[in-house]
């Protein structure tokens, strides 16, 4: 199922202020929320904004590097859900796709990361229907969030 990054928000939970990654899906109107770090969450603001801030930083650094060895990011998949057997959420996986000059590899990543490539290289992202059925969530509950780039943390 095609994706995209819809926002990047802070939640109120228990724990206090989480950043969420929330993405749309095409022809949807429940998205999947990723909760993530706050560095992630950064990472990906920053790369969606496309923000140079000199120097690169550690997702920047590996797409130099990547594309240095003649290799490409093809396009991510959030590819699966483990959900916690006390029903608190769960841990996503995503699959990184690569064109290297020799072949297509698929490196195991988290979401997180995967999604701070996708928001510099504008690659396809993806959810199986399988993530999707697991983590949908009502897009009404996090269109009350304030965004990461509101909230001065960047």
């Amino acid at each position: 199922m095609k994706a995209s990054i819809d926002a990047v928000r802070v939640a109120g939970t228990p724990q206090g202020p989480v950043p969420v990654v929330v993405l749309g899906v095409e022809g949807e109107t429940d998205v999947v929320p990723i909760f993530i770090g706050f560095e992630e969450a950064t990472s990906i603001v920053r790369g969606l904004e496309a923000e140079d801030i000199g120097r690169p930083l550690t997702h920047d650094l590996l797409l130099d590097v990547m594309e240095e060895l003649g290799g490409r990011v093809d396009r991510i998949v959030v590819s699966e859900l483990f959900e916690r057997d006390d029903g608190q959420g769960g841990t996503y996986i995503a699959d990184l796709h690569v064109q290297t000059p020799r072949e297509t590899v698929v490196v195991d990543a988290r979401p997180s990361d995967s999604l701070a490539l996708a928001a510099r290289t504008n690659v396809p992202i993806e959810v199986t229907e399988g993530v999707f059925e697991a983590g949908r969530d009502d897009s009404e509950k996090f269109e009350q969030l304030q965004s990461l780039d509101e909230t001065g943390d960047l």
